[in-house]
């Protein structure tokens, strides 16, 4: 029972822990089939590829796909906390990276959701020690759940401008100009308040120009208010954190004296 106690966190430590030499080339080579099987999956849509070696193709497919079930099933077994591991962001991904494989055995072209399995890189922070992307990008996601009151009242704004915009241009152009409904016009009004400017649509009266005018510059006025918003959030976000790994379900960027996950709520070691 010892033994297999002993084997079982030897395997954790292989399968979720990056800082050990053995730990860092298992996520390595998961890395690297990751990579090949996303290159897989997209030349198999290249018809004159597919035509020569489609077969091969199918092969490496269900390959990979096992690998990669055994893969999630050993992180499921290893885990202290299999449900939350399941739950997790990572868990979800490493499931869904499966899935198409098996769904393309009912569904017919299922398969092309395998371009999944490139969130799996997302990895790749914790295999190369990169503590500053990872609590940057901590930092980032907390600073947009905060901002996300802000930016929906900012959203809600421009949407009624876009409207109010759209309905003027309709009745101040009209079919002549090829504004022939209050829908098109609205989409005029976002692509020009945006600053995009495709050019399927444009005013030709003096009315409608005026007002192109004063929708595009509204639009570099206020289309920086979002980077000011989330910034400011940024700032508040950049908080004194660590790079410590949850053994469950591998989060990071948890507080100098933490000693719980702050998702999962397991232990920190």
């Amino acid at each position: 029972m010892v033994d297999e106690v002993g084997a079982k966190e030897k395997w954790r430590k292989i399968i979720f822990e990056a800082e050990t030499p053995s730990g860092r080339l298992f996520d390595v080579i998961i890395l690297w089939l990751i990579v090949i099987s996303v290159v897989v999956v997209m030349l198999e849509t290249v018809d004159p590829i597919e035509a020569k070696v489609g077969n091969t193709f199918y092969i490496l497919e269900w390959i990979f796909t096992g690998v990669f079930t055994f893969e999630y099933i050993g992180r499921l077994m290893t885990s202290r906390h299999p449900t939350k591991y399941a739950k997790s962001f990572f868990g979800i991904v490493d499931l869904l990276s499966i899935l198409p494989s098996y769904i393309g055995l009912f569904i017919p072209g299922g398969q092309a959701l395998m371009v999944v399995r490139v969130l799996r890189l997302l990895r790749v922070f914790r295999v190369l020690k990169m503590v500053r992307h990872i609590r940057g990008s901590t930092i980032l996601m907390r600073a947009l759940f905060q901002s996300r009151a802000k930016i929906t009242v900012f959203f809600v704004t421009l949407l009624l401008i876009t409207l109010i915009a759209g309905t003027l241009m309709y009745l101040v152009e009209g079919d002549s100009s090829g504004f022939t409904s209050i829908p098109t016009s609205v989409y005029w009004a976002v692509v020009t308040v945006t600053t995009l400017g495709y050019g399927d649509l444009a005013p030709i009266t003096p009315a409608g120009k005026l007002l192109t005018s004063l929708l595009v510059l509204t639009g570099y006025a206020i289309l920086a208010v979002p980077t000011g918003i989330v910034t400011a959030e940024i700032a508040k976000a950049d908080s004194n954190e660590t790079s410590v790994a949850c053994p469950s379900c591998g989060v990071h960027g948890h507080l100098p004296d933490a000693k719980f996950c702050r998702r999962c709520s397991a232990e920190l070691h």
